[in-house]
C-alpha cells in the first residue's frame, strides 16, 4: 500500500472492520498495522484510539488491539454509517436506519404540530413544496433535492422541541445522503411519498399534531418498504 495519512487509514481499518473483513475477536498489533500502511506509529495510535472511542476496537497491555463486536460500536457515528454503506452489508444498514426514522419521525412531526414555530412551520412548508416540485421535474436524485430533503428531516426533529429525538439528525441525513450517492433515490420520487411529505408539512403548519404523525408514518413506511427490496 501506497504511503497513507490519518484520515486514509482510519478510513481503511474503519471499512475493513464494518464490512466485516477483520471479524470481531481479530487482534492487530500497532508494529503490523504500522508495517502494512507505511505510516508512523503515531499515526496508526491516532487512528486506533478514534476506532477505541467508537467502539470497533480495544487495547491491552501485551495483547494488542482487539476487533470488537458490532453490539459495542456507537451505532449512530456518521462516520460508522458511513463505512456500512461502502461495504457489503450497505442494503442492512439502510433498512436498520429507516427502521429508526419509522419509530421517531412520526413522533418528532406529532410534536412539531404542537411546538414549532411560526417560523419553522413556514420553513417546513416551503421545502416540503421544493421536494415536490423538483420531485416532479425529474430532479429526486440532484444535489437540490438532497439538501431539501435533509434540510427538511433536520428541521422536524428541531422543531419537535425533544432534544433526543434532534440527536438523531446526522445520523438520519447520513443515510439519506449515502441512499442518494448510491442511486437509490429516483430521478422522479414516488408520487405518493412527496404528496405525504407536504401534506405532513401542512399539518404541521396548522397544528394538526394526529395527521402530521399520519402522513410522516405514511412516507417513512413507503422508504423502508424500498430500502427492504433493495439488493
Amino acid at each position: 500500500m501506497a504511503q497513507a495519512s490519518h484520515d486514509s487509514v482510519l478510513d481503511d481499518l474503519g471499512v475493513r472492520i464494518a464490512s466485516g473483513a477483520l471479524a470481531p475477536g481479530t487482534v492487530l498489533t500497532l508494529a503490523g498495522l504500522e508495517t502494512d500502511y507505511r505510516v508512523s506509529r503515531t499515526v496508526i495510535r491516532e487512528a486506533v484510539r478514534v476506532l477505541e472511542a467508537m467502539g470497533m476496537l480495544a487495547s491491552r497491555r501485551r495483547v494488542g488491539v482487539t476487533v470488537q463486536p458490532m453490539t459495542s460500536w456507537s451505532a449512530l457515528d456518521t462516520r460508522l454509517i458511513g463505512w456500512q454503506l461502502a461495504g457489503p452489508r450497505r442494503a442492512q444498514q439502510l433498512v436498520v436506519v429507516t427502521e429508526l426514522r419509522a419509530a421517531i419521525e412520526p413522533v418528532a412531526a406529532r410534536l412539531s404540530a404542537v411546538r414549532a414555530s411560526d417560523v419553522q412551520r413556514a420553513e417546513i412548508m416551503r421545502l416540503a413544496t421544493l421536494l415536490e416540485q423538483l420531485g416532479h421535474d425529474g430532479r429526486g436524485d440532484s444535489e437540490e433535492y438532497l439538501a431539501a430533503d435533509i434540510a427538511f428531516h433536520d428541521l422536524i426533529l428541531d422543531a419537535s422541541g425533544n432534544l433526543m429525538l434532534a440527536a438523531t439528525k446526522q445520523a438520519i441525513a447520513a443515510v439519506i445522503a449515502g441512499r442518494s450517492r448510491v442511486g437509490l433515490t429516483p430521478p422522479v420520487p414516488d408520487s405518493e411519498a412527496l404528496h405525504n411529505h407536504v401534506q405532513t408539512a401542512a399539518a404541521i403548519a396548522r397544528g394538526d399534531a394526529q395527521a402530521a404523525e399520519h402522513h410522516t408514518r405514511r412516507y417513512v413506511d413507503a422508504v423502508l418498504a424500498e430500502v427492504r427490496q433493495s439488493p
